[in-house]
């Protein structure tokens, strides 16, 4: 991507934002947050527990979110953010208009596995059913993408920023 956008790496736990996320910036050449980071530390211990969050649990966090987000509008960066629903979608973007996202997506029994094998995360793979039943793809008039995270790191990323480079120019100046 020729000019510096905010980019938001979305997806169900286990679709690896944290892994992909750092190595899209990296790639990009902007600096990356992770959203788990923005997380007050209620909804660490709620989640830590085995108990899903509730949308009035989210709205600080992802208010943080998209104050980062507009922070760097001009500047460029990458976050890691679930963003399961649109309703989370466009208050991030009340925070910052021009966000693209990166859907992560894959199959349910990849990403269960790669979360059994994770380890110093929060998120049990417990909760994986309800990100599932949460989870609302992007719809054809959100600006993003959607990567599927078969394969390496590396692969996923370069997929990604070619799927970003590819919707830039698609889109009119």
């Amino acid at each position: 991507m020729s000019t510096p956008h905010v980019v938001v790496v979305m997806g169900v736990a286990g679709t690896g934002k944290t892994t992909i996320g750092p190595l899209l910036a990296a790639r990009l050449g902007v600096p990356y947050a992770d959203g788990d980071d923005f997380h007050p530390p209620a909804n660490i211990a709620k989640m830590s527990a085995g108990t899903p969050l509730d949308d009035a649990d989210r709205l600080p966090w992802l208010d943080a979110i998209g104050a980062w987000a507009g922070g760097r509008r001009g500047l460029g960066g990458v976050v890691g953010c679930s963003a399961l629903k649109r309703s989370y979608r466009d208050r991030l973007r009340a925070g910052a208009p021009d966000l693209v996202f990166v859907h992560l997506s894959g199959e349910r029994a990849l990403i269960e596995d790669r979360m059994t094998h994770r380890q110093g995360h929060f998120m049990p793979p417990a909760l994986l059913d309800s990100q599932f039943a949460t989870l609302q793809p992007l719809a054809a008039d959100e600006a993003g993408i959607t990567v599927d995270v078969t394969g390496s790191p590396a692969e996923i990323t370069e997929r990604a920023a070619a799927a970003l480079a590819d919707l830039e120019l698609s889109t009119p100046s």
